[in-house]
């Protein structure tokens, strides 16, 4: 009897298991069923959403006035052009001087002039360039270097400088186009009046939406251009005070080197 009241209770055992298994495989599906509905439906949501942003991009596009936006969106092109090459450009010049200064330092400890060069022609930025055209004049004392690198550092701070007056170009062109394309769709709306002899407001929507469409996109625009030329004035600055700091640094050097070989 114990046999058999053990058998029974292990087979009750094994099909209550049983059961709880496969009921915990229904719900497991059903939930993984659910999951990849709710996340087809999201996708399907986001694309709709993407397709209608940039649908609705178009129509106000096209209702700004195809001659306006055209032109607000080159200033938007060129203007970001300019922006990728500057920062192209001084993402190349900001190095850190400290170690190519070492390497200076310990080639005119030795005296040995010619492997300084060598250091500043083999790298790159416009410290090195500062501290070669130095180098090149170390023979004619430390005054010579120093005008040396006051002379070429206004030329590297040219070359850093250089394009950021066509970036405010477009900053200042941009919100103007758009102003522009606000005075046409004044006109454009008086006009109708004019036609119509009337002042209802389905009249005066046609201009009225262009003039507010063309200045909404010059000024967006102009605020795009105006964050990015910001930064581009914060990371030449940074480089200007590197310059600064490693040419003082070199000046030291050089006298160094002046009284420890030319005074002997």
């Amino acid at each position: 009897m114990k046999k058999l009241f053990a058998i029974l209770a292990i087979f009750g055992m094994m099909s209550v298991g049983l059961s709880s298994v496969l009921l915990a495989q229904d719900t497991a599906g059903e939930t993984e069923q659910v999951a990849t509905t709710s996340v087809e439906t999201t996708q399907a949501a986001v694309q709709e959403t993407s397709g209608g942003f940039h649908q609705a991009l178009k129509v106000k596009f096209i209702e700004g006035g195809a001659g306006f936006m055209s032109t607000i969106a080159i200033c938007l092109i060129l203007g970001l052009a300019f922006c990728l090459e500057r920062i192209i450009y001084l993402s190349l010049a900001d190095v850190n001087p400290d170690p190519f200064l070492n390497k200076v330092g310990d080639a005119l400890d030795r005296g040995d002039v010619e492997a300084a060069k060598d250091i500043a022609r083999n790298t790159r930025g416009p410290v090195a360039s500062i501290v070669y055209q130095g180098l090149l004049r170390l023979d004619q004392g430390p005054d010579a270097v120093e005008r040396s690198i006051v002379s070429y550092g206004g030329v590297q701070s040219g070359l850093l400088e250089r394009n950021l007056s066509w970036i405010t170009l477009f900053i200042a062109i941009a919100p103007s186009l758009g102003f522009l394309g606000t005075v046409v769709g004044m006109v454009m709306a008086f006009d109708d009046i004019q036609r119509a002899g009337d002042m209802s407001p389905t009249i005066v929507a046609g201009g009225m939406k262009v003039a507010l469409i063309t200045t909404v996109g010059g000024l967006i625009v102009a605020i795009i251009l105006q964050i990015i030329y910001n930064y581009i004035l914060s990371k030449m600055e940074g480089i200007l005070n590197k310059m600064e700091d490693a040419s003082i640094s070199f000046l030291d050097q050089v006298i160094k080197y002046n009284v420890k070989y030319k005074n002997l």
